[in-house]
């Protein structure tokens, strides 16, 4: 599943050589994507700075699927594959486990956030727009990463 999207072929453009670029690509686009996820939120923290319309405690959501960013693109595909030269510290169970338990937290802070957003509609008095603030976020940090993870290739020198 690591290489899904090397089969896709894209219109061919004579004036771009989109194989030696697909790194650099995906890179930006992770990144974009990461840094507006992030402008989201802080721009609601801003604009709510009340603790009742924005509460403090849901940027955890946010905190958790950083870390699952990070957790996630820790791991190369060489090493869940089995393919590299030297061991780490587990082999290739302790590789598929950690990226495992990223992209469970990863999930965990996405429908942490659903959650968030759902309890704006169930009760009464509480604005939408601080919440769904949370959920894009969320969402944001979790296209990033596949984007991240699965959309660059891994040989040593591209």
């Amino acid at each position: 599943m690591a290489g899904f999207l090397d089969n896709i072929r894209w219109p061919e453009c004579e004036c771009i050589d989109w194989s030696e670029k697909r790194n650099m690509v995906a890179s930006i686009v992770a990144g974009i994507l990461f840094f507006t996820g992030w402008w989201v939120i802080i721009d609601a923290a801003v604009r709510y700075p009340s603790s009742e319309d924005l509460n403090h405690a849901f940027h955890a959501c946010g905190v958790f699927a950083t870390v699952a960013f990070f957790m996630i693109n820790a791991v190369s595909n060489a090493h869940i594959h089995g393919d590299m030269y030297g061991d780490c510290c587990l082999g290739r169970t302790g590789a598929r486990l950690w990226i495992f338990v990223g992209f469970l937290i990863m999930f965990m802070s996405l429908i942490a956030s659903i959650g968030i957003l759902f309890g704006a509609y169930l009760s009464t008095g509480h604005l939408v727009a601080p919440r769904l603030s949370v959920f894009f976020q969320n969402l944001f940090i979790f296209f990033s990463s596949l984007v991240y993870k699965f959309g660059r290739t891994e040989d040593l020198w591209g």
